[in-house]
């Protein structure tokens, strides 16, 4: 039959002597808040034996780990949708641009290009030999173009004359396509610094709850240290 210091826990209803139940009120009110939500029809002024306590420990320690883990799930989450949206920025300009041109802008860079290189170098200098040896060697019985070669300077002021402006509106895109690349580049830089800031913002606001709950779990493991060295005490 139970003496008549017996009393029962709040949380469980379990018999226990009034030495081995503890008032909730000077438990910490992260623990009495887990006691509270596995029993709530325990009250403020309530006593609770230190099972229930030590399982309303264990609990806040395992919700603070879970807390962690979906911030850190978060904070992943962040970085996969940054990348995503860092890709889908960035876009290859060079098609856009071809893609976006007229076929007289396509026709005016190719033979700009094509008389920029060494293979129109060689075909202008073996047409150069050619016509000077045919019409200065008298290879043919009447020379079309004899010395001092109008014909020839004619045809290479045409050449230069119609290669110019091609050249100069080649050019012209190219600057337009280095500008919008240069847009581009100065957009993605912008982007990336803020998602950069961004998640060092979150970095640190992690760091500082992470310090907070590190204490909390310290807290905790200090109050159940003190709680076996109390039974370890008693007679």
């Amino acid at each position: 039959m139970p003496g008549h210091d017996d009393a029962a826990c709040a949380a469980c209803h379990l018999p226990y002597s009034q030495a081995e139940l503890v008032p909730l009120a000077v438990v910490r009110p992260a623990v009495a808040n887990q006691v509270r939500a596995a029993h709530p029809a325990v009250r403020a002024d309530d006593r609770v034996c230190l099972s229930c306590l030590n399982r309303a420990i264990s609990d806040e320690i395992d919700l603070t780990i879970q807390q962690d883990q979906a911030d850190f799930a978060a904070l992943n989450a962040d970085a996969v949708l940054s990348l995503a949206r860092q890709q889908a920025t960035t876009k290859n300009l060079n098609d856009e641009y071809d893609k976006a041109r007229p076929l007289g802008d396509r026709m005016a860079d190719s033979v700009a290009g094509f008389g920029g290189s060494w293979l129109f170098i060689g075909l202008f200098i073996g047409i150069l030999v050619v016509w000077i040896g045919v019409n200065a060697l008298h290879v043919l019985a009447r020379p079309f173009d004899p010395y001092p070669f109008i014909l020839l300077n004619l045809v290479l002021s045409s050449v230069a004359a119609l290669q110019a402006p091609v050249i100069l509106m080649s050019q012209n895109r190219q600057e337009a396509r280095d500008r919008l690349r240069a847009e581009q580049d100065y957009e993605v830089n912008l982007r990336a610094e803020l998602e950069v800031r961004h998640l060092h913002e979150k970095i640190d606001h992690l760091t500082q709850q992470q310090w907070q709950r590190l204490l909390v779990i310290q807290q905790a493991q200090m109050d159940l240290m003190r709680e076996v060295a109390d039974r370890d005490r008693r007679p």
